[in-house]
């Protein structure tokens, strides 16, 4: 379980096809600290396992196994070495909640229509398949590549939210250009509520 507040960006140092997998080598220093083999790190909001640890100078090179599903359904398969992820550990009891609750299982990919500043925030919209859709709400939560945001409007295709100068500064976002993709998952109280009341077709 994650909060959608992003401890730091790390950056792709390999991407490397596997017989089983494909090996994901991320680059970090705050969430390098104190991390072991097995313990869970969400990057671009996607719950990894780590798998195996090593050294480069001060900070710590993440390796990560990411299956075929894994690959096809989130934007790792457009990112190169050197693109920024942002990275956040789990959540630990008694931890604050300074986000929403995050689970890291990414739902589909959206894509940046828009990107433009509005004073000094700036406006994100996307455009979502309607099984995504479904769950947003105006004001409601959701996590994009990781990062718990506020949304500000929904369209039939799409939808809205603002970022602050903070937010732009410290995430990978700053790298994002209208036309890329971006990892979502939608609120996971709206998704049970949304099962619950059948309004899925489910009984």
């Amino acid at each position: 379980m994650f909060t959608g507040i992003i401890e730091e960006t790390g950056r792709i140092e390999t991407i490397t096809p596997k017989p089983r997998a494909i090996e994901l080598v991320v680059r970090a220093k705050i969430c390098g600290r104190q991390v072991k083999i097995g313990d869970s790190i969400a990057v671009n909001g996607c719950c990894l396992t780590v798998e195996r640890i090593t050294s480069r100078g001060a900070a710590k090179l993440l390796h990560f196994a990411l299956l075929a599903e894994s690959w096809k359904l989130t934007n790792f398969q457009f990112a190169r070495p050197g693109s920024l992820v942002n990275l956040e550990r789990a959540l630990r009891v008694g931890d604050r909640l300074g986000g929403h609750f995050v689970n890291g299982h990414i739902d589909g990919l959206g894509k940046i229509v828009r990107s433009e500043p509005s004073g000094k925030d700036h406006i994100l919209e996307i455009s979502a398949s309607p099984s995504v859709l479904r769950y947003i709400i105006g004001k409601g939560s959701i996590a994009v590549d990781g990062i718990s945001l506020t949304v500000g409007a929904v369209r039939k295709k799409s939808f809205e939210t603002w970022i602050i100068p903070q937010t732009l500064q410290v995430t990978a976002l700053a790298e994002r250009q209208v036309g890329d993709a971006v990892n979502l998952e939608t609120d996971l109280i709206g998704k049970y509520i949304w099962a619950f009341s059948g309004a899925d077709g489910s009984d």
